[in-house]
Order: structure tokens, then sequence, then C-alpha cells
């Protein structure tokens, strides 16, 4: 066979479902509704109710959904956020953008999810009481900290319950980082019920980026939340803080949603819950292949979340000699992401070091995230596993593929 297998396939979909597309820009170019309207409007009813929410605002970007979230849930300029270090820097750009400083707590090289132990670590030894307002204070920054950022990192849920429960005990906001994550699902022991990604902190954010599990044609995003007050702020803050057209109650920005990538999105959401069961298929597959492998770490899916894999995450040693090997054989990999946030040169400012966080500078380095999209065959698996035993050294037999 030719073997020759991309990292992801942004094509496939598109042609399938070329003729609906091309019928909601139709329908955008005889209404001429480019901004609001019924488009946008549809699609937010529509993902409110897949993340069994209250309130879904479409706006410009998973960045700008971040940012709106933070502001709109009470986080003020000066104030901490606490997140991890392996995400995209959206993540750390929005609180920066929001005003306030982000810090960051280790994460579970299981899960590649924040630690709640560290977490927890964090706020009891690492922090004051402002005698104000009872919220904790960082003895590295003397700043507050308002908020934490859980990032469902890859399409896997943070383990959530022991989040909420510290942010009752602190007094923090939780606003979650679905970008990667739309559709995972949560099983909340103190709610006795599986959660959807986006429905569990005060707000949550999503990115619609091309390559996302539901991805527009461009850029896109949206805020969810159940607090009809944080709805509406971001409602503003989306559209240069008005209330109603030329009447402004605050300042705001310019990041709302399109109307042909919101009609776009709402088209292929219909199809979120197949493709999503199609990528938990092959995630399933990569398990039984790379079971007894020596030398690969898959990773971890506890009882309690079900995965969407946006992307599957092994952990190789010489993980740039694999790579390189890989796309030899002609597979597309990824590395998400080589350098966590506290090393990178634009967050020097914050002071960290190499040594500040471990499990995400040992992960760095081994990470490697393999083909994973709705039609990858099984022979497409078949052939990386096999591409990488070589590499390793190893020989793959029968039980092997079993």
């Amino acid at each position: 066979m030719t073997n020759k297998i991309a990292f992801l396939d942004l094509a496939t979909p598109h042609v399938e479902l070329e003729e609906a597309l091309v019928e909601v820009f139709r329908t955008s170019l005889r209404t001429a509704s480019f901004v609001g309207g019924p488009a946008v409007e549809g699609f937010e009813e529509d993902f409110a109710k897949f993340c069994h929410v209250g309130h879904c605002v479409g706006v410009g970007s998973g960045t700008d959904a971040v940012r709106f979230a933070l502001i709109a849930a009470g986080v003020n300029p000066g104030e901490s956020v606490i997140t991890v270090p392996n995400t995209f820097i959206a993540t750390t750009e929005a609180i920066s953008q929001a005003g306030a400083v982000p810090e960051f707590v280790d994460f579970d090289e299981g899960t590649y999810n924040i630690d709640c132990a560290k977490l927890r670590a964090y706020l009891e030894t690492q922090c004051d009481t402002d005698r104000h307002s009872g919220k904790p204070v960082s003895r590295r920054t003397g700043r507050v900290i308002s908020a934490v950022v859980p990032v469902h990192l890859y399409g896997q849920p943070v383990d959530m319950d022991p989040i909420l429960e510290l942010a009752g005990a602190y007094q923090l906001i939780v606003i979650e980082d679905a970008c990667q994550a739309h559709g995972a699902e949560y099983f909340s022991h103190r709610e006795q019920t599986w959660q959807k990604a986006g429905s569990i902190g005060q707000a949550a954010a999503f990115s619609f980026y091309p390559g996302k599990n539901l991805g527009a044609c461009g850029e896109a995003g949206a805020v969810t939340t159940s607090d009809p007050g944080i709805a509406s702020k971001v409602q503003m803050l989306r559209d240069h803080g008005q209330a109603r057209k030329y009447y402004h109650e605050i300042e705001g920005y310019n990041g709302r949603l399109d109307a042909l990538q919101a009609g776009l999105l709402r088209t292929k959401l219909a199809r979120l819950l197949n493709w999503n069961a199609a990528r938990q298929e092959r995630a399933e597959i990569y398990r039984r292949l790379f079971a007894d492998v020596d030398g690969v770490i898959v990773p971890s899916e506890p009882s309690w979340s079900r995965g969407v894999y946006h992307l599957f995450v092994v952990r190789v040693q010489q993980r740039d000699k694999i790579q390189q090997y890989l796309k030899e054989r002609g597979i597309g990999t990824g590395i998400h992401y080589p350098i966590p946030l506290h090393l990178q040169k634009a967050y020097r400012r914050l002071g960290y070091q190499k040594g500040s966080l471990p499990v995400a500078e040992q992960l760095a380095d081994e990470i490697l995230s393999l083909p994973m999209f709705p039609t990858l065959t099984l022979g497409n698996q078949e052939y990386v596993l096999e591409s990488l035993m070589e590499c390793l050294g190893l020989q793959a037999t029968a039980a092997t593929w079993a």
C-alpha cells in the first residue's frame, strides 16, 4: 500500500458536507447577513443545548472567549490567575489581556491535565490570605489569586470536583478552557451525573479553529455559561461594550462571531457526536495496538472521563529522532507543546526558572502527537505502530496486532 498518513484530515469532512456548507454561503450572500442575526443566534442556541448550559455567546476566537469569560466573571486587573504551563499560549495571553497575571501549577503526567493535589498544595503552602477579601495571596508575586483556568487538554476533561471544592474554599472563579474539548464529558461524584465540558465552571471558553473537533472555516469561538449576568456582559464585551446600538455601557472589543462562520459551525455541529465517537474508537485502537510496546506510554483515561481525543499524545524517549523517522515513513505528527509556557521568552518576566515545574519540563521533551482524525483507518494505525516499533528496534508480532 502507499503509505502517507497526514497528521489530520481537514479536507474529507468538508467534501462530505460541501453542498450543505455552500448553501450556507449562498444564504449569507443572498440575505447580506454577515454580522450577527439569525445564523449566529441559531448556532448559539444549538451549541448551548449541546453543552447543557443556559447560554452560549459566539465570539471571534478562542482567545477572545477566554479573555471575555475572565473579565465577565469578575477577574480584576492586577490579580493572578492559576493555570497550567502545558497549553497553547492563547490561554495565558487571554489572562494577561484581561489585566491579570498567569501563575502556573504543574500537571498530572497520566492525564496531562492540572494536578489537583499540586493545586491544593500551592494554595495551602505558597499563599497567604488577604485580610479584606479572604482570597489567597501568592507569596511569589504578592498578588491576590482570583481565578483558576483548568485546561481540558487534548480533549481530556480535568478532574473538576476537586477544582470546584478548592474554588469554594478559596473564593476562586473557575473558567474552563474547553478549546480542545467539544463534547467531552466528566462524571461528577458531587453531582452524581455526567457533565459536558463547558458546563461545569462559572463559564467556559471554546475555540472553533479549523483543526478542532468542531472547526470553523476560519477563526471563531464561544463562551458558554448558565449565568445570565456573565452571558450579558460577554455580549457587550464582544461588541464594543454596547447594550444596544451606539449605547456603550462599558469599553469593549471587536470580538464578534461572523454570521457565515456561525452557519458553517451549525451545519457541522449535527455531525460532531459521530465524529467524536470515531475519534474515541481510534483512540481505543491505538491503546490496544500499543498495549505491550515497551517505550511508548499512551495517555490514561480515568473512569470519570469521556475524552474526545482532539489529539492522541504518547510519550517516548528520543522523541525528535522518532518524529523524524516517522516523517521519513510518510507519517505526519505534531508536538503539543515543545516548550512549557513558564520557560517561554514571552514570560521571562514572570521569574520562573528551569526546574520550577519538573513534570511539564520532562514531558515537553517526550510528548508526540500521532495522527488522529475521524476517518483514520485501522491500516493507517497499524502502519504507525509498525513504523514506531521499527524505530525503537522492536519486532511487531501477530500478538501485537490482536
